[in-house]
């Protein structure tokens, strides 16, 4: 994950926003934040975010919303998520909101000491999981090379019919080589 991915707050209340950045501060980790779905959205398909923390309820675009948008397109489908909701246990958002993949559901007001575990631990895994997609892919493409290159190998020259012509200069000989070849 670039040094540059930060952690995004979606909130539409500023007391809420201020009161996330300040429990996250201490961890060190870049903090953006946004106030409505729309704006979320926006940031997050411009890339670089590397966990979302996301108010449920906002006017115009909720945070479920944002949610389900996230995990149809394909690089923000595995983006850790976590919702904040104020206004008490709802079934029908828990499940709503586990169904779409959401890493966790807090309730406000937030424990600063359970948040910055929690993102701690989300933040750092999304980002071993990219570096090691990112490694994978990386060794198909040296597997790919080496496969294309074995079923291919260089064939040496044919003989001249004619023996008086000399034999062609392999591929990246050098001039001693050819030399040596000449005599």
């Amino acid at each position: 994950m670039p040094s540059d991915t930060r952690i995004l707050i979606v909130d539409d209340h500023e007391d809420t926003l201020y009161a996330l950045e300040s429990a996250l501060a201490p961890l060190g980790y870049q903090l953006g934040r946004a106030t409505s779905g729309d704006e979320a959205l926006k940031q997050v398909l411009r890339g670089q975010v590397g966990l979302l923390l996301l108010d449920v309820r906002m006017p115009g675009v909720s945070g479920l919303e944002v949610v389900r948008y996230m995990r149809r397109v394909e690089q923000t489908q595995h983006i850790p998520v976590i919702l904040l909701t104020g206004f008490g246990p709802d079934q029908e958002l828990t499940t709503a909101a586990f169904g779409l993949g959401v890493a966790d559901l807090v309730m406000k007001p937030v424990d600063p000491w359970a948040l910055r575990t929690k993102v701690r631990y989300l933040y750092d895994a999304h980002r071993h999981h990219l570096a090691l997609a990112q490694e994978v892919r990386r060794l198909r493409a040296q597997v790919r090379e080496h496969t294309e290159t074995a079923a291919h190998p260089q064939r040496p020259a044919l003989p001249h019919p004619d023996a008086r012509v000399p034999p062609q200069r392999p591929s990246g000989a050098h001039a001693g080589e050819l030399e040596k070849d000449r005599a």
